[in-house]
């Protein structure tokens, strides 16, 4: 599945790449899709906070996202790992999903592998992006 185009501000870039530099020079465990975030950063337009699409899923944005096989829908809040909690939504963006809805815009789709096999995620809507916002740090 070829990925669309996706687009992360300077500010997000800047502090994903710091937090991948922090787990490669740590003591902890490595997680297993950090290339996977180094290749999606690579990928990246890199764009200044003012001009971030609206429509796309940054760091602290909210997006609701439909499994295209079951039709579940879930709502999720794409954050830094010491904010991550499941129960409230909250996804790491270490975690695969944060991993591969980073970047995306209304109306992509995107892989997600699973333990049970790849999961193939529409997203419906941005429900909050802070840039959007007016939060541009």
């Amino acid at each position: 599945m070829v990925r669309p185009a996706i687009y992360l501000s300077q500010a997000d870039v800047e502090k994903i790449r710091l937090l991948i530099h922090e787990m490669l020079h740590s003591e902890q465990r490595v997680k297993p899709n950090i290339q996977q975030l180094k290749s999606e950063l690579d990928r990246a337009l890199v764009v200044d906070p003012h001009r971030v699409p609206p429509d796309c899923i940054t760091m602290r944005s909210q997006a609701l996202l439909k499994d295209q096989e079951t039709g579940e829908t879930m709502t999720y809040t794409l954050v830094f790992p010491e904010d991550a909690d499941i129960d409230q939504g909250k996804i790491s963006v270490l975690a695969p999903i944060g991993t591969a809805m980073l970047g995306c815009r209304v109306g992509d789709h995107f892989e997600w592998e699973t333990p049970g096999g790849t999961r193939s995620i529409h997203v419906e809507k941005q429900l909050f992006q802070p840039e959007a916002a007016g939060d541009y740090s």
